[in-house]
């Protein structure tokens, strides 16, 4: 593995774990048959329902996490662990590429499957004992600042440190509070436990100058976000148990990199998380690594820039 392939290698990681990240904590809830106050149901409005069970997901502030996500021919692959929200973006996921141009780039790292450790102003990814020996001086903790994925990554950068940092558990739901259609389509379900669906799609360019349950810096920095990422309309589903709390969602989108899905399964809200730095000692400094040679540009809409 020479060592343009290992930027590329280590870049390709950075970005995807990022947006594993986002994409794994960047939803919430709606309730469907109505909210529960004091123990009995009240029909409400979809709208109203939405911003009820909002609030409920982020008081939870913290949960067990599954998904598969596919983009393209860049990469599809799952990814499971915890995560919480509460103060910051933190946790670890285990993410496992399974197809792709990202997979091959793993398995010339030695390894399909990496962990991935958040914490507010970095994560980390942990490489294979191959990938430590020939690109790592030995170390097996890749660590990546926000603050200098920003700096290299010019807008795309910017992009991918805005959405881990304000990563909360409700991006799902603004986009449905932005649709123009979201509707209630009914109870179904999921993993054995009774939910209902809501179901809308957003347009980006009827973002602008409209009325919606969005006040317009929320519509701004939505349109923003999405046409940074090459997205033009976005479906999304989420389905709510009857305790105001996001069990399942789904997101669909033609990118600047292929067609992007997303599925997501959400459990055991309030779990315990526990997240902290790796030991120096075996932590590579990504900044570090690109000072050696290469150099990071953006510009291809979801934050995948490429190493020259």
């Amino acid at each position: 593995m020479n060592s343009t392939t290992v930027r590329r290698a280590t870049l390709s990681i950075a970005v995807v774990a990022a947006l594993t990240g986002v994409a794994a904590c960047g939803s919430s809830d709606s309730d469907g048959s109505g909210a529960k106050t004091g123990g009995k149901s009240v029909p409400v409005s979809p709208i109203a329902a939405l911003r009820f069970a909002e609030k409920s997901t982020d008081k939870a502030e913290s949960a067990k996490v599954r998904s598969t996500t596919s983009l393209g021919d860049l990469m599809s692959m799952t990814a499971n662990g915890a995560l919480t929200w509460g103060g910051g973006l933190k946790g670890n996921l285990t993410l496992t590429y399974t197809g792709g141009q990202m997979a091959e780039l793993m398995k010339k790292a030695g390894t399909q499957s990496m962990e991935a450790r958040y914490l507010p102003d970095a994560y980390y990814a942990h490489m294979s004992d191959a990938f430590a020996r020939q690109a790592g001086g030995g170390k097996h903790w890749i660590k990546y600042s926000y603050d200098d994925l920003a700096k290299m990554g010019g807008a795309s950068g910017s992009y991918m440190k805005d959405q881990i940092q304000n990563a909360t558990p409700n991006q799902s739901v603004k986009l449905l509070l932005a649709s123009k259609d979201v509707k209630k389509v009914g109870q179904e379900n999921v993993s054995g436990v009774r939910a209902t669906h809501y179901s809308g799609t957003v347009n980006v360019a009827d973002l602008a100058g409209r009325s919606s349950d969005l006040d317009a810096d929320q519509l701004a920095a939505l349109k923003k976000q999405l046409s940074q990422a090459g997205v033009t309309t976005e479906t999304v589903d989420i389905w709510i148990n009857d305790q105001n709390l996001l069990v399942k969602k789904s997101e669909k989108a033609d990118t600047a990199n292929g067609a992007m899905t997303n599925t997501t399964y959400y459990t055991d809200y309030g779990v315990k998380v526990t997240a902290e730095a790796p030991p120096a000692g075996d932590t590579k400094d990504f900044a570090d690594m690109m000072k050696s040679g290469g150099t990071l540009s953006g510009g291809t809409g979801t934050g995948t820039g490429t190493v020259s």
